[in-house]
């Protein structure tokens, strides 16, 4: 069973067969699926599962803040299951694969207190741009 299901099982969420199988198509560190990704493996496990249904579901699992959506450079959303874990993102700039990485530092102390104009930061979001292996080589 994945994390998230087990996040959405103590969240008293109703499993139906359908938001079941979107829960586990997400399940995996580095999945960074687009809703069109997501509703073609949900279909391969249940086939009548309709777009819309996979679309309603991410949106609830968004809205319950049990799914990020990553939005990169004007590509399409994609939707990471990581959303209790933090982490930033790594992108290739040809191909698009996103990978989660774990950097030491604290992206909030990397802000100078005199370029925080008076705001209470409370989050900081880092993309790594780059080209990933198979793109590099």
């Amino acid at each position: 069973m994945s994390d998230l299901l087990e996040r959405l099982r103590g969240r008293g969420w109703r499993l139906t067969s359908q938001r079941r199988v979107v829960a586990e198509v997400l399940d995996g560190e580095h999945v960074h699926l687009t809703a069109d990704e997501v509703h073609a493996r949900a279909a391969e496990r249940l086939p009548e599962i309709s777009r819309a249904t996979v679309y309603n579901t991410l949106g609830e699992l968004v809205t319950l803040g049990e799914v990020t959506e990553v939005s990169t450079d004007g590509r399409a959303k994609r939707y990471d299951p990581n959303a209790h874990h933090p982490h930033q993102h790594l992108v290739c700039t040809h191909c698009g694969t996103i990978r989660d990485v774990h950097p030491t530092d604290d992206p909030l102390a990397g802000l100078p207190v005199d370029q925080r104009f008076g705001f209470t930061v409370t989050d900081a979001a880092v993309t790594y741009r780059g080209l990933c292996p198979a793109c590099a080589g």
